[in-house]
Protein backbone atom coordinates (compact mmCIF):
# COMPACT_ATOMS: atom_id res chain seq x y z
CA UNK A 1 0.00 0.00 0.00
CA UNK A 2 2.83 2.37 0.76
CA UNK A 3 4.34 1.69 -2.64
CA UNK A 4 1.05 2.48 -4.38
CA UNK A 5 0.66 5.70 -2.43
CA UNK A 6 4.17 6.71 -3.39
CA UNK A 7 3.45 5.96 -7.03
CA UNK A 8 0.73 8.58 -6.94
CA UNK A 9 3.46 11.16 -6.65
CA UNK A 10 4.99 9.89 -9.90
CA UNK A 11 1.84 10.47 -11.91
CA UNK A 12 2.59 13.90 -13.28
CA UNK A 13 2.45 13.15 -16.99
CA UNK A 14 1.85 16.08 -19.29
CA UNK A 15 2.11 18.76 -16.64
CA UNK A 16 4.64 20.68 -18.69
CA UNK A 17 2.08 21.46 -21.37
CA UNK A 18 0.51 24.55 -19.88
CA UNK A 19 -0.91 27.41 -21.94
CA UNK A 20 1.03 30.64 -22.20
CA UNK A 21 -0.01 33.25 -19.59
CA UNK A 22 -2.05 36.25 -20.63
CA UNK A 23 0.18 38.83 -18.94
CA UNK A 24 3.23 40.47 -20.60
CA UNK A 25 6.16 38.10 -20.51
CA UNK A 26 9.88 38.48 -20.14
CA UNK A 27 11.84 37.03 -23.08
CA UNK A 28 12.89 34.01 -21.02
CA UNK A 29 9.36 33.30 -19.81
CA UNK A 30 8.13 33.61 -23.38
CA UNK A 31 10.85 31.23 -24.56
CA UNK A 32 9.80 28.67 -21.98
CA UNK A 33 6.24 28.82 -23.31
CA UNK A 34 7.65 27.41 -26.55
CA UNK A 35 10.42 25.13 -25.26
CA UNK A 36 8.11 23.64 -22.62
CA UNK A 37 6.14 21.87 -25.34
CA UNK A 38 8.93 21.33 -27.93
CA UNK A 39 11.88 20.17 -25.84
CA UNK A 40 11.87 16.76 -27.51
CA UNK A 41 13.29 18.43 -30.62
CA UNK A 42 16.47 19.55 -28.82
CA UNK A 43 16.58 18.81 -25.09
CA UNK A 44 19.83 20.76 -24.77
CA UNK A 45 17.84 23.99 -25.02
CA UNK A 46 16.61 23.25 -21.50
CA UNK A 47 20.10 23.74 -20.06
CA UNK A 48 20.66 27.33 -21.17
CA UNK A 49 17.08 28.31 -20.43
CA UNK A 50 17.22 26.93 -16.91
CA UNK A 51 20.45 28.81 -16.22
CA UNK A 52 19.02 32.01 -17.67
CA UNK A 53 15.85 31.82 -15.60
CA UNK A 54 17.88 31.13 -12.45
CA UNK A 55 19.93 34.29 -13.06
CA UNK A 56 16.85 36.32 -13.87
CA UNK A 57 15.06 35.17 -10.72
CA UNK A 58 18.10 36.05 -8.61
CA UNK A 59 18.30 39.54 -10.11
CA UNK A 60 14.57 40.27 -10.05
CA UNK A 61 12.39 37.73 -8.21
CA UNK A 62 9.18 38.56 -10.02
CA UNK A 63 6.47 35.91 -9.46
CA UNK A 64 6.22 35.15 -13.19
CA UNK A 65 9.95 34.49 -13.43
CA UNK A 66 9.90 32.35 -10.29
CA UNK A 67 7.01 30.27 -11.63
CA UNK A 68 8.90 29.79 -14.89
CA UNK A 69 11.99 28.69 -12.95
CA UNK A 70 9.89 26.20 -10.98
CA UNK A 71 8.44 24.82 -14.19
CA UNK A 72 11.73 24.39 -16.03
CA UNK A 73 13.33 22.90 -12.91
CA UNK A 74 10.69 20.18 -13.02
CA UNK A 75 11.18 19.54 -16.73
CA UNK A 76 14.97 19.57 -16.41
CA UNK A 77 14.86 17.10 -13.54
CA UNK A 78 12.74 14.74 -15.59
CA UNK A 79 14.53 15.09 -18.91
CA UNK A 80 18.13 16.20 -18.41
CA UNK A 81 19.21 15.04 -14.97
CA UNK A 82 21.31 11.89 -15.11
CA UNK A 83 21.62 11.01 -11.42
CA UNK A 84 19.40 11.03 -8.32
CA UNK A 85 21.50 13.87 -6.93
CA UNK A 86 20.89 16.03 -10.00
CA UNK A 87 17.19 15.27 -9.89
CA UNK A 88 16.94 16.17 -6.22
CA UNK A 89 18.75 19.45 -6.82
CA UNK A 90 16.46 20.32 -9.72
CA UNK A 91 13.21 19.52 -7.95
CA UNK A 92 14.36 21.25 -4.79
CA UNK A 93 15.20 24.36 -6.80
CA UNK A 94 11.73 24.13 -8.30
CA UNK A 95 10.13 23.84 -4.87
CA UNK A 96 12.04 26.84 -3.58
CA UNK A 97 11.19 28.94 -6.63
CA UNK A 98 7.51 28.06 -6.42
CA UNK A 99 7.45 28.82 -2.69
CA UNK A 100 8.98 32.24 -3.31
CA UNK A 101 6.45 32.90 -6.07
CA UNK A 102 3.59 32.07 -3.71
CA UNK A 103 5.02 34.35 -1.03
CA UNK A 104 4.86 37.22 -3.53
CA UNK A 105 1.60 36.13 -5.19
CA UNK A 106 -0.39 33.90 -2.80
CA UNK A 107 -3.20 33.43 -5.31
CA UNK A 108 -0.94 32.14 -8.06
CA UNK A 109 -2.47 28.86 -9.21
CA UNK A 110 0.57 28.15 -11.37
CA UNK A 111 2.90 28.72 -8.44
CA UNK A 112 0.96 26.31 -6.26
CA UNK A 113 0.75 23.74 -9.05
CA UNK A 114 4.50 23.71 -9.63
CA UNK A 115 5.10 23.56 -5.90
CA UNK A 116 2.99 20.38 -5.81
CA UNK A 117 4.69 18.92 -8.89
CA UNK A 118 8.23 19.54 -7.71
CA UNK A 119 7.45 18.43 -4.16
CA UNK A 120 6.02 15.19 -5.44
CA UNK A 121 8.99 14.46 -7.68
CA UNK A 122 11.45 15.35 -4.92
CA UNK A 123 9.72 13.01 -2.50
CA UNK A 124 9.58 10.19 -5.04
CA UNK A 125 13.29 10.54 -5.74
CA UNK A 126 14.07 10.43 -2.01
CA UNK A 127 12.05 7.23 -1.56
CA UNK A 128 8.74 5.72 -0.48
CA UNK A 129 8.70 6.97 3.11
CA UNK A 130 9.40 10.54 2.08
CA UNK A 131 6.73 10.32 -0.63
CA UNK A 132 4.11 9.27 1.87
CA UNK A 133 5.16 12.01 4.25
CA UNK A 134 4.76 14.65 1.54
CA UNK A 135 1.47 13.38 0.10
CA UNK A 136 -0.73 15.59 2.36
CA UNK A 137 1.22 18.68 1.27
CA UNK A 138 0.77 17.75 -2.38
CA UNK A 139 -2.96 17.23 -1.87
CA UNK A 140 -3.24 20.59 -0.11
CA UNK A 141 -1.69 22.39 -3.08
CA UNK A 142 -4.00 20.50 -5.46
CA UNK A 143 -6.99 21.73 -3.46
CA UNK A 144 -5.65 25.27 -3.57
CA UNK A 145 -5.21 25.19 -7.35
CA UNK A 146 -8.73 23.85 -7.88
CA UNK A 147 -10.15 26.60 -5.68
CA UNK A 148 -8.11 29.37 -7.30
CA UNK A 149 -8.56 28.32 -10.92
CA UNK A 150 -10.85 25.41 -11.85
CA UNK A 151 -9.78 25.92 -15.48
CA UNK A 152 -6.15 25.04 -14.71
CA UNK A 153 -6.31 21.85 -16.74
CA UNK A 154 -2.98 20.32 -15.73
CA UNK A 155 -4.06 19.99 -12.11
CA UNK A 156 -6.70 17.44 -13.12
CA UNK A 157 -3.95 15.17 -14.42
CA UNK A 158 -2.10 15.35 -11.12
CA UNK A 159 -5.22 15.03 -8.96
CA UNK A 160 -6.62 12.23 -11.10
CA UNK A 161 -3.47 10.17 -10.83
CA UNK A 162 -3.35 10.66 -7.07
CA UNK A 163 -6.93 9.40 -6.80
CA UNK A 164 -6.07 6.51 -9.11
CA UNK A 165 -2.86 5.36 -7.41
CA UNK A 166 -3.53 5.88 -3.72
CA UNK A 167 -5.29 3.05 -1.87
CA UNK A 168 -8.75 3.81 -0.54
CA UNK A 169 -7.39 3.85 3.00
CA UNK A 170 -5.33 6.92 2.07
CA UNK A 171 -8.04 8.64 0.08
CA UNK A 172 -7.78 6.90 -3.29
CA UNK A 173 -10.99 6.61 -5.34
CA UNK A 174 -11.29 5.24 -8.89
CA UNK A 175 -14.61 6.95 -9.51
CA UNK A 176 -13.11 10.24 -8.42
CA UNK A 177 -10.09 9.61 -10.64
CA UNK A 178 -12.33 9.04 -13.64
CA UNK A 179 -14.28 12.20 -12.85
CA UNK A 180 -11.10 14.27 -12.62
CA UNK A 181 -9.64 12.93 -15.85
CA UNK A 182 -12.90 13.50 -17.72
CA UNK A 183 -13.23 17.02 -16.33
CA UNK A 184 -9.75 17.85 -17.58
CA UNK A 185 -10.45 16.33 -20.98
CA UNK A 186 -13.63 18.37 -21.16
CA UNK A 187 -11.41 21.44 -20.95
CA UNK A 188 -8.74 20.13 -23.32
CA UNK A 189 -9.47 16.94 -25.31
CA UNK A 190 -5.91 16.98 -26.71
CA UNK A 191 -4.22 16.82 -23.29
CA UNK A 192 -2.97 13.29 -23.83
CA UNK A 193 -1.62 12.77 -20.32
CA UNK A 194 -5.19 13.02 -19.05
CA UNK A 195 -6.36 10.46 -21.60
CA UNK A 196 -3.67 8.00 -20.59
CA UNK A 197 -4.75 8.41 -16.97
CA UNK A 198 -8.36 7.78 -17.93
CA UNK A 199 -7.34 4.67 -19.85
CA UNK A 200 -5.48 3.29 -16.84
CA UNK A 201 -8.44 4.00 -14.59
CA UNK A 202 -10.81 2.18 -16.95
CA UNK A 203 -8.47 -0.82 -17.03
CA UNK A 204 -8.51 -1.04 -13.26
CA UNK A 205 -12.31 -0.83 -13.32
CA UNK A 206 -12.42 -3.74 -15.77
CA UNK A 207 -13.82 -1.60 -18.62
CA UNK A 208 -11.29 -2.83 -21.13
CA UNK A 209 -13.06 -1.93 -24.37
CA UNK A 210 -13.43 1.68 -23.20
CA UNK A 211 -9.82 1.73 -22.08
CA UNK A 212 -8.61 0.55 -25.49
CA UNK A 213 -10.52 3.34 -27.20
CA UNK A 214 -8.99 5.98 -24.97
CA UNK A 215 -5.47 4.64 -25.35
CA UNK A 216 -5.80 4.30 -29.10
CA UNK A 217 -7.01 7.90 -29.21
CA UNK A 218 -3.69 8.90 -27.62
CA UNK A 219 -1.75 7.15 -30.37
CA UNK A 220 -3.99 8.62 -33.06
CA UNK A 221 -3.71 12.20 -31.77
CA UNK A 222 -2.08 14.41 -34.40
CA UNK A 223 -2.15 17.74 -32.54
CA UNK A 224 -1.42 17.06 -28.87
CA UNK A 225 -1.41 19.98 -26.48
CA UNK A 226 2.16 19.12 -25.54
CA UNK A 227 4.02 17.42 -28.43
CA UNK A 228 7.07 16.83 -26.25
CA UNK A 229 5.13 14.97 -23.57
CA UNK A 230 3.18 13.07 -26.23
CA UNK A 231 6.41 11.97 -27.90
CA UNK A 232 8.46 11.08 -24.84
CA UNK A 233 5.78 9.96 -22.37
CA UNK A 234 2.14 9.59 -23.35
CA UNK A 235 2.37 7.73 -26.67
CA UNK A 236 4.93 5.32 -25.23
CA UNK A 237 2.81 4.57 -22.19
CA UNK A 238 -0.37 4.19 -24.22
CA UNK A 239 1.34 1.75 -26.58
CA UNK A 240 2.72 -0.30 -23.68
CA UNK A 241 -0.71 -0.48 -22.04
CA UNK A 242 -2.38 -1.55 -25.27
CA UNK A 243 0.23 -4.24 -25.75
CA UNK A 244 -0.45 -5.49 -22.21
CA UNK A 245 -4.19 -5.65 -22.98
CA UNK A 246 -3.79 -7.98 -25.93
CA UNK A 247 -5.56 -11.25 -25.30
CA UNK A 248 -7.59 -9.89 -22.39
Amino acid sequence: MRRRAALALLALAAVAGLPAPAWPESPLVAELAVVGTRYHEDPRRLDALRDGLARAAAADPHPDTLVALARISFIWGDIRATSPEQKLEAYDRGRQAATRAIERAPRSAAGRFWLAANTARWGQTKGIVRSLFLLPAVNEEIRAVLELDPQFTAVYALAGHVAYEVPALFGGDLERAEELFRTGLGQDPKFTGLRVGLGKTLIRQGRLAEARRELQAVLDERAPTNPADWTLKDAREARALLDALRGR
